[in-house]
């Protein structure tokens, strides 16, 4: 958790399954978050991906609404992710 906080307070966090997808095919990503209760679907999308460039999933013990609160945004985010 305190990985996020640094990378939110630095501005280089990237918030949600579209722009984490995108950055994942790109190979501009150094770690992925989701959050407990994210969407199966979008987790096997997210974890099929990161296999393929061995990049780390790390499930959070938190859920989609604190996750939100946690990155000061209004609504809930399943998954973050850290640039390179």
């Amino acid at each position: 958790m305190e990985e996020i906080t640094k990378h939110l307070k630095l501005g280089n966090l990237i918030i949600g399954t579209k722009q984490t997808i995108k950055s994942l095919r790109k190979g501009t990503l150094a770690k992925i978050f989701l959050a407990n209760n994210c969407p199966e679907s979008i987790a096997e999308d997210i974890e099929h991906y990161a296999a393929l460039v061995n990049l780390e999933v790390q499930k959070l013990d938190i859920a989609c609404d604190e996750l939100g609160a946690v990155c000061k945004k209004p609504f809930l985010i399943s998954v973050i992710s850290i640039p390179k």
